[in-house]
């Protein structure tokens, strides 16, 4: 989820579900250990729970980066063992970590003597043409040896050479049972489940087999679906959030981030283009992308045009 699930699309997304967990994009150790850490770790207080996933491979820096994480405020820290990209790849992360489990491991223990929060893993089942389910299995078993008691598995395997990362979501078949295997075969551990999943049918069969669901593409394109998720899965009695009060919520935050950053260049289309699919299904859905998307509206800078995007849908929404 590079460049999509920054500071201002958890924002928008807290709007909508209060206690589902939330994750950064990756960030790389490189750029913590030797950039500018504030542009890359500042969030807001509203977005806990939330997680800072890094990217990386080097279990000295990774340590460096967890403990800046933990100053910083983060919930958790996750190592990223599951990006296919080329261009990750070239950092020697990502997906091709799985090739190295005990490396992996290393990396973990290294991070866990760092910090005092979690931990945790997020990997796919496979590199390549390796289908045995032997192979996740004893990666989980090695990394578990370092003290990671939280996996998120992507039930696909990751195709290094000649897969784009849109067509290593897609053509790599999904593989739910090896997840479901590992939650079996590793009762104490938390195993988490991920690939594929859009639909509160398809969670709750999950949640028969795997102790959690993360969600990525799915409630980027389609954030609403997450508005009951504080009822059915956190017990909050609350009455689940109106589209328009996550619009009407989302102004003074707009407001506020303008006048704080505009000197640093932040333009309202930084924010609001993470809530394109907030209308996804409805009538006049498009309408609304197509005024929340208008250049010379949003050169204005005026974040009122929230408003006036959901104004000019043909009905009502729920």
């Amino acid at each position: 989820m590079m460049d999509w699930t920054d500071r201002h699309c958890r924002v928008f997304h807290r709007q909508i579900t209060r206690h589902t967990w939330l994750y950064t994009e990756m960030v790389t150790t490189g750029a913590l250990v030797y950039g500018d850490v504030e542009r890359h770790l500042r969030f807001s207080e509203e977005e806990h729970p939330v997680a800072l996933q890094l990217g990386g491979s080097d279990p000295a820096d990774l340590a460096v980066s967890a403990k800046k994480g933990q100053d910083w405020g983060y919930d958790e820290i996750n190592l990223n063992c599951g990006c296919p990209s080329e261009r990750v790849q070239k950092g020697a992360f990502g997906a091709c970590l799985m090739a190295e489990p005990q490396l992996v491991a290393d990396c973990v223990k290294a991070m866990r003597d760092a910090v005092t929060i979690d931990v945790t893993v997020k990997h796919r089942i496979g590199i390549n043409d390796t289908e045995s389910y032997d192979f996740v299995r004893d990666f989980v078993g090695t990394v578990a040896d370092a003290g990671c008691r939280t996996f998120i598995v992507h039930a696909r395997n990751a195709i290094l050479k000649g897969l784009s990362p849109k067509e290593n979501r897609e053509i790599p078949p999904l593989k739910y049972e090896y997840a479901y295997r590992l939650k079996r075969d590793f009762p104490d551990f938390e195993i988490l489940i991920n690939g594929g999943i859009k639909t509160e049918a398809e969670i709750d069969l999950h949640l028969q087999h795997v102790d959690g669901v993360m969600l990525g593409r799915e409630a980027y394109h389609n954030p609403f679906m997450m508005a009951g998720f504080d009822q059915r899965y956190y017990g909050d009695t609350a009455e689940r959030p109106t589209r328009e009060q996550v619009l009407a919520a989302m102004v003074p935050y707009i407001e506020a981030q303008l006048k704080q950053e505009g000197g640093r260049g932040l333009k309202l289309n930084s924010i609001t283009r993470h809530m394109l699919g907030l209308m996804q299904g409805l009538p006049g859905a498009k309408l609304f992308r197509q005024t929340l998307s208008d250049s010379k509206k949003l050169a204005a800078g005026d974040p009122r045009l929230l408003l006036e995007a959901a104004a000019r849908l043909r009905h009502s929404t729920p």
